[in-house]
């Protein structure tokens, strides 16, 4: 079982007259525990969401894929909104309407893992809540999905961002995140001086040309399977979901920072591979739609034996 924190949402997707909205149920790592759930791995979500219509949808949504949703402690209630718009190539930009307001993290038993990051990590006051419960998980699991709408400057954001880093195992970065966080520097330059930090793993997602990964041991790419693009909303987090799922099946978490960090160079790969063939499915669909663990096909051979 892996525990999720942060936030849980309603994505507004504009149509292509921009004025017309649908709505979809969102939220990094509400996407993120989602697809660990309809690939087959248990997921528990504590997050900030409201007894209202928005609130209704996000959770029978994430109910109905199984995720054990865990409202969070918060002094206001109401379900947060983004508002989303994508260009000619599916890709997508976000305006915030949210409040993390929340006042605890409860434990959850026989969890091998803590995910989080996005606004969770950023939002205060429940971002030093968040960042506490990261200092004191066994194994914790981080993606900082930048928000710059909601964020200070790059140089304010870099020494938020790389103390989180440190506090993590696993770290999934987009190249978008660090071309803002770092405009004048190779990603994977930037990846490596992230893994010095602390973490065992760090891998950068790398849109349609895959992704790259890095161990102590380990500097990889692997390519993304082709696909027709629809939206890339949620792609990033299905690829997180994907590549936890995986670890988890290799029985690589709870705890196991020297064994993420000593993974064979075809383990890694393998891992890669499927995270990239999550995503890939997540994208060929509209919304935050991550595959079950039938979708995937051909992928499913790319598991570690149980």
């Amino acid at each position: 079982m892996i525990t999720v924190v942060g936030e849980a949402l309603a994505d507004l997707i504009a149509d292509r007259d921009g004025r017309t909205f649908t709505a979809h149920p969102g939220g990094s790592p509400a996407n993120v525990a989602l697809g660990l759930s309809r690939l087959g791995t248990p997921s528990v979500l504590g997050t900030r969401i409201g007894a209202d219509l928005f609130g209704a949808m996000v959770g029978d949504h994430l109910r109905e894929s199984g995720v054990d949703l865990r409202p969070l402690p918060a002094p206001t209630a109401d379900t947060s909104v983004a508002f989303a718009a994508t260009d000619a190539d599916g890709m997508a930009r976000y305006d915030f309407r949210i409040s993390w307001d929340i006042t605890g993290v409860p434990p959850v038993d026989g969890s091998e893992c803590l995910h989080t990051g996005s606004l969770a990590t950023l939002l205060e006051p429940g971002a030093g809540v968040v960042e506490a419960a990261m200092a004191a998980a066994a194994t914790t699991s981080y993606d900082p999905n930048v928000r710059p709408s909601l964020s200070g400057s790059p140089e304010h954001e870099r020494a938020r961002v790389e103390r989180q880093v440190a506090l993590s195992d696993v770290v999934k970065v987009s190249e978008e995140d660090l071309a803002w966080l770092h405009p004048d520097e190779d990603p994977v330059d930037r990846a490596r001086h992230w893994l010095a930090l602390g973490p065992a793993l760090v891998v950068v997602t790398l849109g349609p040309r895959g992704a790259h990964a890095l161990t102590a041991a380990h500097s990889l790419h692997r390519p993304g399977p082709p696909t027709t693009v629809v939206d890339t909303v949620g792609a990033g987090d299905a690829f997180t979901a994907g590549l936890l799922h995986w670890l988890s099946r290799a029985d690589l978490l709870d705890g196991a920072h020297g064994s993420i960090a000593d993974l064979p160079q075809d383990g890694l790969a393998a891992a890669l591979d499927f995270a990239n063939a999550v995503a890939a499915i997540t994208c060929s669909r509209a919304g935050a739609d991550p595959p079950t663990a039938p979708e995937l096909g051909e992928a499913r051979s790319l598991l570690p034996a149980r």
